[in-house]
């Protein structure tokens, strides 16, 4: 796994997103929007969807994919939800502390083996309910310690070193590069390789061979995926996807999560990953008006995750007609935001402020 060399231009970035108080729009999120169905087919875009970025958290069913194709996870009779936790970023509740504690037992390992680090956990009732009893974080709750532990199972499985297992050259990291290449159409040599915040490497593509990934994953059958362990692959897919989308309090939390409420309200039709600093990617499972699936994935320039992620993503896919009216309902507090003031009027708001372009250049805004 080799480093790409830092562009020397900065890309081109659309605005997304508009922070408007009164009559004046006051800041702006500028980013890259790409579109792709299974045939690898750029479909809508904004901004510079050739920008790479990492893929930080939205890597991770992908990292848990060798996890699966090796038969690692059948071995240790991991459940759905315990391959959902695999593949998500979870809140630290008390149903992903255990569910990952099952999974080391299962592996004959405990927490000192995790390599993560700590972190306060991301629900805000756990969280504030430690600080009340003077509670420190603990390893299980943060929120890449399913990814880890899948990570860990697998270099069991592999024979590979365990205390080792978070380094590029373990055969663990190895494995799961090639899984990012095989989806991304990236060559490993080409990938950008950097260290993510929970200390395992992290992968630096385009934000189109996101998008790719993401529709190779739900629809593995429509895409271009033909090597000779295509069926192999196809299996993994179809299991990561089930897991995530019929468990999706497992990959984000119980309540206040956008990955979890958008799976809810697409009721399994649409995966969705979030990814540090702005990052994003869904998966768009094939349906009528995208019958090949659909990945989208977007960067937003200044890494910001709260008041632009949720609302891009939400206007991206009303755009591409995935949204229907009852799921933009159930999503409507992700949608915009009102700006308020001390005393708590509101005084402006933040909403989306841009159109998507189809590869014949004309804008797409479909209707629900």
């Amino acid at each position: 796994m080799n480093k790409q060399q830092h562009p020397t231009a900065v890309p081109k970035s659309a605005p997304l997103v508009e922070v408007r108080r009164g009559a004046i729009v006051e800041s702006r999120h500028r980013g890259h929007i790409a579109a792709v169905d299974g045939s690898g087919a750029l479909v809508a875009h904004l901004g510079a969807p050739e920008t790479i970025t990492y893929l930080r958290s939205s890597a991770k069913p992908h990292q848990a994919m060798p996890l699966i194709t090796s038969g690692a996870a059948d071995r240790f009779r991991f459940t759905a939800p315990e391959i959902a936790i695999a593949c998500g970023s979870h809140s630290g509740e008390p149903v992903h502390t255990e569910a990952v504690a099952t999974m080391l037992r299962k592996i004959g390992l405990d927490e000192s083996a995790l390599k993560c680090g700590m972190h306060e956990p991301f629900s805000r009732e756990v969280a504030r309910a430690m600080r009340e009893r003077g509670e420190p974080p603990n390893i299980l709750q943060n929120n890449c310690s399913g990814k880890h532990t899948g990570m860990l199972a697998l270099a069991l499985h592999l024979g590979a070193p365990v205390e080792t297992y978070d380094r590029p050259d373990n055969p663990v990291q190895l494995i799961i590069a090639r899984a990012v290449s095989q989806f991304s159409d990236v060559p490993e040599e080409e990938i950008a390789i950097g260290v993510d915040g929970c200390g395992v490497p992290v992968f630096g593509v385009a934000v189109r061979a996101m998008a790719l990934m993401y529709a190779r994953l739900v629809s593995p059958l429509g895409s271009s995926l033909t090597n000779e362990l295509a069926a192999d692959w196809r299996a993994a897919c179809e299991q990561i996807v089930s897991a995530m989308t019929t468990y999706p309090e497992m990959v984000g939390g119980t309540t206040e999560r956008f990955d979890t409420e958008l799976m809810r309200a697409t009721r399994g039709a649409v995966v969705s990953k979030v990814g540090a600093e702005g990052v994003y990617t869904a998966g768009i499972r094939p349906c009528e008006k995208w019958p090949r699936g659909l990945g989208l994935a977007f960067k937003v320039e200044d890494g910001e995750d709260r008041r632009a992620r949720p609302t891009v993503a939400i206007e991206s896919l009303r755009q591409l007609g995935v949204l229907d009216a009852e799921a933009l309902q159930a999503l409507a507090p992700y949608a915009k935001f009102p700006v308020r003031n001390h005393r708590g009027d509101t005084v402006g708001e933040i909403c989306p402020s841009f159109t998507l372009w189809s590869r014949n250049a004309n804008s797409i805004a479909f209707d629900v």
